[in-house]
This record gives structure tokens, C-alpha cells and sequence, in this order.
């Protein structure tokens, strides 16, 4: 979309932008100068962010920008445009949603579930083509909302849901808010006048974990599935909360296409679907480009679908199957359309996530912060290549709601890394055998009353001392998302609380060693593989510490932001609620919570606790990292034998690089493993450096972090 030339351009003129006040702007001209600049920064800086996952300005600095930006356009409103960044949030609510007609129909896939499956109908396409192979481009299906998106003259001019195919809804409002969705892009260039485009509105999974983990914090059911999620959230009638939901739109299909004088372009000037992607990317959409692969012929196809099968675990986003299209767009037309599917396409669809087991029994766990959840113990069933024996109920609302009875015959759902889920009931084959279940009044661990708070959902235990809480609270604290203390996993945890070793955190650096050593299962050089986590913990990064200290709604993602901005966890006993919502992505609910962990006695004896015992609750040794690696980029593809992505990512970030998924031409290398993807064709096609592992291994051997040495097998 941009050349390294004009990308340099821009960075330039946003130093230039970050240098001017609205005080220094007098006039109407002026004004109008600067407002273009900005739009069209502000935009690279979009796409950098949005789209190739890797920003070139801290989050404010681009606040900065935009702010100038508003306050401009609040002086002279004459000067707002329709494709402005400031107008991408509306605030009036959209009352309903009117019904609008597709300007070419929005039809469904057939399906397909095996070898056989796609042979038959390369047989099909091969025979009413006259082929004698077929050239196919194959793309991951989205498992997510479809939409469609209208541009004329260059502009954004409405969003619909799929609606039955042919009629949809104009949810125009709510898809201004997504990010990934442009307000006008450079069609004319290319001789379109007028534009349709297919599109999928999704929620990263990483994401929707942290929105789940906040949902079950506050005793809400979780989402089902990033599906349900997203299409949820584009119903929701204030375009405000929609632009709170992180959802980012792919788009991989163009539909409909005209020139000035009405003639259509698709399967003329824009005659590959390949193509039509790559021009999509290159406009500053989101899309499979990077994913799709030109098959010859269906044996090709079969290939490239069995590996994305592997992988779709570690792919960001939910797929069910991929999608095979006859790339030459000129002859769909010949191969026609059936009442419900194209003939020129299918999707291939990976193995069920879902699938029926029977409730045996439940019980009820009580978690780090007091609340009581439901848990039912199920007839082992494999979904997705997961055996799956037990699933969250949630909490009492939830049982009642979809009337949920011991030994009920249940629909679960596993989506990727989601937890499972009851779908449904099947009410049909109950036997009047299945029992109701009663949800305790007292505390399954400690006895003590649970209590309700008028304003949530769940029960809780809030005995500060109920043993459960304080083992939970020990497991979460050494786990490998907070302090990860290898060798301290929650059954070596359960075992040392019930001998008295651990009765609170700060125990865990107070371990007696001598006694460790004489249980079974544990020899001299385990006890000292512990001692030397243990010890090796002390000087975690204090986002880890922070995250470890289990502060209701504060996640890995939450503890970084705050870590960004204090020198030492202590600070925090300083700061306001008010100024906790100054900070990215804290809202009043988490802001509330952080302060009230802050100005809790006992927590704050805790923190100085372990900082007596040695634990690094500051900065300044952090800060003596070295920055080998400052200002580079990297990004990862394929499979490492040293370690795994994520740790070779926090040793970059730890050296004073940045990890990034996408490649882009700024990448500074991409490193290499084994069977990598379309990363690696990417980086070649745009120049990029790429390392082979043991080039990598080489730059960062004699620098590795201490407490990486050993996950990265180099101690």
C-alpha cells in the first residue's frame, strides 16, 4: 500500500505534525493544510497498527495526533469529511437496523469434509470447464460474522450483515468503528467506480480470552464462541460499545465491480481472485493475502488444506475449514450458481469442535478471589482432537436459565483454546431420571457462608483465609503467564500446603529445602532445579509480579500497562481511580479494582514482604538490559527447535527488539523454522532478511537473558 519512500515520508511529516499546537493554527488555510496532513498520517498510522500489527509511534504520540486532529475540525466543522478518523464513532444509537438489498448475492459454500469430497467436485469444475486441470486458490475459511461492504468514489458508503443471502441489514454505523475497515480507499486508480466486497467480522482469540477471563471474573457466562461474538457485537446499538469489542473485519472476496460507464470488471480487468486479494491488501484491507496459495490442480489443494489443519490452533484467528476457489474469476459464469452455492467454490471443513456426552455429577471449585463455580465432571468425549471430562456450569444463573440436571444429555462446544461450553440441553432424551442441582449455601472448603453481591452473578466464599483462595492464589502467582516458576506446578503446590510448607505467597521463598528433599518423588537435584526457579523468579520483569498478585480483572495484557507507567509496584498505593482510567484500555470497573488491591493492608504487608525476601519490586535492574536488538523487528515462522515462538519473542523484546506477526517491509529479519508459512514467501517477496535458526541463535547466544537460558535450551 505505501513504498518505502513514501512511508518514510509520512514518518517524517507525523515528527512534523507532533511539533504543532492548535495555538499555532490562525486561519481557515491553515487549517486545512494541517487537517490533510493529519488524515493522511493518521491513516498510515491505522494500517501500521490495525493491519500489520506493527506500529512505528507509541499510543501517544498517535493520541496526539488524533487529538489535534478533533480540535481542528471542532474550530472549522467545514472542513469534516465523511472518511475523517474522527467520524469512525458516531454518537447517536442506531433504534433499528433497515434492511437493504446486496448488489450481488451473498450466497453459502458447499460443504465438504474429505479427500473424496473435493475430488468430486474438481470433477465437476474440470468437466463444465473443459479443463483438464484447474488452478485453485485456497484461503482460510473465517469462522466469524459476514458482512459486505459498499465503496463509491472512493468512499465507504454502507456495511450489511449477510442477512438470507440477497437482503441484509445496513449496520453501516457499527462497521465505521472497526479499524481494519477503511473510509474510503484509492479504487479509482484502478478504474473501479463502484465496489462490492465480502467480508468476515472476527475477535482475535487472544482477545476473546482476556474478554472472557473478565466475564467469568465478574460471574458472567463466557462467550461461546468468537463467532457468536462478533455477530453479537454488531448488532449492539450504540456504535460506542462496538468500537470497545476489538473486532476486526477480513476481507476476501470481491463480488461486484464497475468502471464510470457501468461495465463490469470482474472477470475482465480484475480476472484472478488471487489477484483481486492482493489489490484488496494493497489498499490497506485486511485479507487472507498472506494465506492464500495457487494450487495446481486438486492434489494441491487436498495438501495445502491438510497442513492448515495442524496449524489452525496457532493461527490468531477461529477457522473451520478452508476455502478452494477456481481462480480464473471468467469462468464463474459458465460454471454458474445453484439456489444455495456457487459451483466454482467450496469449503473444506476441518473436524468438529462440537459433539454430546452425558453429565455425571457436579462439583463446586472455589478460585482465587472467593468464587464458587459449578463445575460438571461428563462422560469423557474428544472434541477437536481434545479429550474433554469436565466443563465450567458457570454459576447458578446459568444452570437455571438453560435448566442444566445431572446426567442430562448436553451439546459441548470447544472452540480452539476456549474453554468448553454447554451449548444446549437435549431435552429429548431425558429419562425423568435426571436430577436438579442444588447450588451450596456454605463454602465447599472453609464452611463459612457464601454471599451474593446485589450486583453480580456468582456466589463467593469471602473468607480471606479459606484455604482454597489461599492455594489458588499460590498456583496463580508461580504460573507461567506470572512469576513461572518451573518445578512449582499446582500439584507440588497442594502437596506443600497440606505438609504447612506454603501457607501464602512470600512462603514460597521460604521453602524449606532440608525437608523437601526427604519426600518421595524428590531428589537432590530436583529440590535444587526448584530452589534455582525459585530463585531465578526474584528477578522477573515486574509486569510478571504485578500480574501474579491476582488483582480481580488485571490479566498479562493489564499488567504491562500499568508496569509501562510506574517505576515500582508501591507507586500504585498512589494512585487515584481517576487516574487508573487515564490509562489505555482501564475502564472504571478495573481501575476500581486495582485501587481497592492497593489500599488493602494485608496486600500491601504482602508486597513488603517480598520485597524483604529479595523479589524485584522496581525497575532499575530491568533497566540494565541489553538493547542489542533496539529499534529491529522481528517476526517468527515456522517451528523452532530451541524453543518455542513465544519464548524467542520475549527474548528479542527482552534484548530491545520488537516481535511482531506480520511481515512488512520494515521487518528488520524474519527467522525461519521448520515447514514455515506464508511469512517466509512474503519476506522474500518484499527483500526482507531472513535468519535460519541457527543464524538466529548465533546473534542472541551470548546475550540471552539468565532466566531464558534454560527455556531456550542454552543453559
Amino acid at each position: 500500500m505505501y513504498s518505502e519512500e513514501k512511508q518514510k515520508e509520512l514518518i517524517q511529516k507525523t515528527k512534523e505534525l507532533l511539533k504543532i499546537s492548535i495555538k499555532n493554527i490562525k486561519t481557515e488555510k491553515d487549517a486545512k493544510k494541517i487537517i490533510e496532513d493529519l488524515r493522511e498520517v493518521i491513516k498510515y498510522h491505522d494500517w501500521r497498527y490495525y493491519v500489520l500489527a506493527d506500529p512505528v509511534i507509541s499510543d501517544y504520540e498517535y493520541d496526539r495526533l488524533f487529538h489535534l486532529l478533533k480540535d481542528i475540525e471542532k474550530r472549522y466543522p467545514d472542513l469534516i469529511t465523511p472518511d475523517s478518523p474522527t467520524q469512525r464513532v458516531p454518537s447517536e444509537l442506531t433504534k433499528e437496523f433497515p434492511q437493504v438489498k446486496h448488489l450481488a448475492p451473498m450466497l453459502s459454500l458447499d460443504n465438504s469434509y474429505n479427500e473424496g469430497d473435493l475430488k468430486e467436485f474438481d470433477r465437476k469444475v474440470r468437466e463444465i470447464s473443459g479443463l483438464e486441470k484447474v488452478e485453485y486458490a485456497v484461503e482460510p475459511k473465517f469462522d466469524g460474522a459476514g458482512i459486505s461492504l459498499i465503496y463509491e468514489d472512493n468512499f465507504f458508503v454502507r456495511g450489511a450483515t449477510r442477512g438470507d443471502g440477497a437482503v441484509g441489514e445496513d449496520i453501516t454505523p457499527n462497521l465505521r468503528v472497526i479499524r481494519t475497515i477503511p473510509l474510503s480507499a484509492d479504487f479509482k486508480s484502478f478504474g473501479i467506480k463502484k465496489i462490492e466486497i465480502r467480508g468476515e467480522v472476527l475477535i482475535n482469540k487472544e482477545k476473546f480470552k482476556e474478554i472472557n477471563q473478565l466475564r467469568l471474573e465478574e460471574g458472567l457466562p463466557p462467550l461461546a464462541n468468537p463467532r457468536n461474538a462478533a455477530a453479537g457485537s454488531l448488532r449492539l446499538q450504540d456504535p460506542k460499545e462496538v468500537a470497545k469489542r476489538s473486532l476486526e473485519a477480513f476481507v476476501y472476496q470481491i463480488t461486484y465491480a464497475v468502471d464510470e460507464n457501468g461495465n463490469n470488471l470482474l472477470g475482465n480487468k480484475l480476472r484472478y481472485h488471487y489477484d483481486a486479494i492482493k489489490l484488496l491488501f494493497e489498499l490497506g484491507f485486511k485479507s487472507p493475502y498472506q494465506e492464500i496459495k495457487v494450487c495446481q490442480g486438486i492434489d494441491e489443494v487436498i495438501q495445502y488444506c491438510k497442513k492448515w489443519e495442524r496449524k489452525r490452533d496457532s493461527y490468531p484467528y477461529e477457522i473451520d475449514g478452508m476455502v478452494v476457489k477456481v481462480n480464473d474469476i471468467s469462468l464463474y459464469e459458465k460454471l454458474g450458481v445453484t439456489s444455495h452455492h456457487p459451483r466454482w467454490a467450496i469449503a473444506f471443513k476441518f473436524k468438529a469442535r462440537q459433539a454430546t456426552t452425558k453429565i455425571l455429577k457436579v462439583v463446586f471449585q472455589v478460585g482465587r478471589t472467593g468464587a464458587v463455580t459449578p463445575v460438571a465432571k461428563l462422560e469423557p468425549v474428544e472434541i477437536g482432537g481434545v479429550t474433554v471430562s469436565s466443563v465450567s456450569l458457570i454459576n447458578e444463573d446459568f444452570i437455571k436459565e438453560k435448566d442444566i440436571r445431572i446426567g442430562d444429555l448436553v451439546l459441548i462446544e470447544r472452540a480452539g483454546d476456549v474453554i468448553p461450553y454447554v451449548i444446549k440441553v437435549i431435552t429429548e432424551a431425558r429419562t425423568g431420571e435426571e436430577k436438579p442441582i442444588e447450588f451450596p449455601k456454605n463454602c465447599p472448603s472453609c464452611g463459612s457462608q457464601l454471599v451474593k453481591p446485589p450486583e453480580e452473578a456468582v456466589w463467593r466464599c469471602i473468607n480471606i483465609n479459606c484455604p482454597a483462595q489461599v492455594v489458588e492464589r499460590i498456583i496463580y502467582f508461580a504460573s507461567k503467564d506470572a512469576m513461572d516458576i518451573r518445578g512449582l506446578g499446582e500439584a507440588n503446590i497442594r502437596k506443600f500446603y497440606k505438609l504447612g510448607f506454603l501457607k501464602s505467597i512470600p512462603d514460597i521463598y521460604r521453602l524449606p529445602y532440608d525437608k523437601i528433599v526427604q519426600l518421595e518423588g524428590f531428589g537432590q537435584k530436583s529440590v535444587e532445579n526448584l530452589k534455582k526457579a525459585i530463585e531465578e523468579s526474584k528477578h522477573r520483569p515486574i509486569y510478571r509480579l504485578i500480574t501474579g498478585l491476582g488483582i480481580r480483572f488485571v490479566g498479562k495484557v493489564t499488567a504491562k500497562t500499568l508496569a509501562e507507567h510506574i517505576n515500582c509496584v508501591e507507586d500504585l498505593k498512589n494512585w487515584s481511580v481517576e487516574d487508573l482510567e487515564k490509562l489505555p484500555d482501564i475502564g472504571y470497573v478495573v481501575a476500581h479494582s486495582i485501587y481497592e488491591f492497593f489500599h488493602n493492608q494485608q496486600n500491601i504487608e504482602m508486597l513488603e514482604k517480598l520485597k524483604n525476601l529479595g523479589i524485584e519490586t522496581c525497575k532499575e535492574k530491568e533497566e540494565k538490559k541489553e538493547n542489542i536488538f533496539e529499534g529491529k523487528t522481528f517476526v517468527f515462522t515456522g517451528t523452532l527447535s530451541c524453543c518455542s515462538r513465544e519464548v524467542a519473542q520475549e527474548i528479542v523484546e527482552r534484548l530491545g527488539g520488537h516481535a511482531t506477526n506480520s511481515v512488512s517491509r520494515k521487518t528488520s529479519y524474519v527467522v525461519v523454522g521448520e515447514n514455515p508459512g506464508s511469512k517466509f514467501r512474503k519476506a522474500q517477496s518484499l527483500g526482507v532478511p531472513i535468519l535460519n535458526e541457527q543464524q538466529f541463535i548465533e546473534m542472541i547466544k551470548d546475550h540471552i537473558p539468565e532466566d531464558l537460558k534454560e527455556k531456550a535450551n542454552m543453559s
